[in-house]
């Protein structure tokens, strides 16, 4: 990722985020603005912890083709185990992936970003990529930004 869409990335997720959307909107807006950036970004989403199951993820706002993935449990596939572990995951080819929960046929990599509040996750930003091998330390940097900007929302 380049620094300019860096830089106009982050200054589009402030804006709206200091807008009066709610609270869905506001999400959904920022996973356009992820897609409109970035072209290799094919499916943005957000995945929330359920207050009601304990270590489950529900989907939230994404934008991209729908997945029959709307519930993940913690360790299940790399949401769950970028959940369960608390950290970011790269994964730069899925087919490599024994725990990969496949969404469709062309998603090639996956990144996914832990959202924390208070020390716990309570959600977390997921991409899917139709491109092999895309993502670098600065889409890292940048989706971990972006998650830290969200977190108040969630």
């Amino acid at each position: 990722m380049e620094a300019e869409i860096t830089a106009a990335l982050l200054a589009d997720v402030q804006a709206l985020l200091a807008s009066d959307l709610d609270r869905e909107a506001c999400l959904t807006a920022v996973c356009q603005a992820l897609r409109t950036h970035v072209p290799y970004y094919n499916w943005v989403g957000f995945y929330l912890v359920d207050p009601e199951q304990e270590r489950e993820l529900v989907l939230g706002p994404f934008v991209g083709a729908p997945t029959e993935h709307t519930r993940i449990k913690f360790g299940q596939g790399i949401c769950g185990q970028a959940a369960e572990r608390e950290q970011t995951f790269i994964i730069q080819d899925v087919s490599a992936e024994s725990n990969y929960l496949s969404c469709s046929a062309d998603v090639q990599s996956e990144i996914v970003v832990p959202i924390f509040r208070d020390g716990e996750v309570i959600g977390e930003l997921d991409i899917d990529s139709h491109t092999l091998a895309p993502f670098s330390a600065a889409d890292r940097r940048t989706l971990e930004q972006i998650a830290a900007l969200v977190a108040p929302l969630l």
